[in-house]
């Protein structure tokens, strides 16, 4: 875990209430999420990497309360306490020749630097990305740019296959021997009891330190207690209970 100065270089809106925020500063760090200090708030806010390259650490957020509604008002040049290298990722290594990655809402970004790192490994990559509407996709163009293929799935069918993601990957019987997802606890669930093969899921939950030490994160899994902030938030398939 690192504590370190960044600056804000772009904070833009993507979607409703969904921003796409770039900070510069050390983007070599590793780590599958961030944890951001907002001035007035005692908690900091722990976002996901979406990107990371030239200088600059890509993090995609919703604004969900009045910390993250403070966040989206913060203009290019504000510097921000971030603490970074914390979180175990994806491991890319365990697909053999094709990945499938799984991703709804907020879910999808994580999985957009996991897809480049795929494709830098030479590996097939398919994504099925899945939202409620198509006001509401993010990234789709960004996916397509590093993917073999892309899928997508609206709740209300005003964009790619009605339904959810696991209704697009019946409809187009993607082949992969690993598999990916990242979304509502709710869809991974489903995805991971449908799917059939190895893969991994990040879990999203309620986070204090975001650094294991209070503990208030810990999920039940098959191998006892574990902390999302610092175990995971990646987990294998069968480690699991849902």
């Amino acid at each position: 875990m690192n504590k370190s100065l960044y600056t804000i270089a772009e904070n833009t809106l993507l979607a409703p209430k969904t921003y796409r925020l770039v900070l510069a500063g050390k983007a070599d760090v590793e780590g599958e999420f961030v944890d951001i200090a907002i001035p007035g708030f005692y908690l900091r806010r722990p976002l996901s990497v979406c990107d990371r390259e030239d200088g600059k650490l890509t993090l995609v957020y919703k604004v969900v309360g009045e910390g993250t509604k403070a966040l989206s008002q913060m203009q290019p040049g504000t510097e921000l306490e971030v603490l970074t290298g914390l979180g175990n990722g994806f491991h890319p290594e365990a697909c053999r020749e094709e990945a499938l990655l799984v991703g709804g809402g907020l879910g999808v970004p994580p999985l957009y630097l996991l897809a480049k790192e795929l494709k830098a490994r030479g590996k097939k990559v398919t994504a099925v990305l899945g939202f409620n509407k198509a006001g509401e996709i993010i990234l789709a163009e960004e996916f397509r740019a590093v993917c073999d293929e892309v899928l997508l799935s609206t709740a209300d069918g005003s964009a790619g296959v009605k339904g959810f993601v696991t209704d697009a990957i019946a409809a187009a019987r993607p082949s992969y021997d690993f598999f990916y997802t990242c979304g509502p606890m709710v869809m991974m669930k489903v995805v991971c009891g449908t799917l059939e093969g190895p893969g991994e899921a990040s879990l999203e939950e309620r986070m204090g330190c975001g650094a294991g030490f209070c503990y208030g994160c810990s999920i039940q899994t098959k191998n006892g207690p574990r902390r999302v902030c610092k175990d995971g938030p990646v987990f294998k398939k069968e480690e699991l209970l849902w």
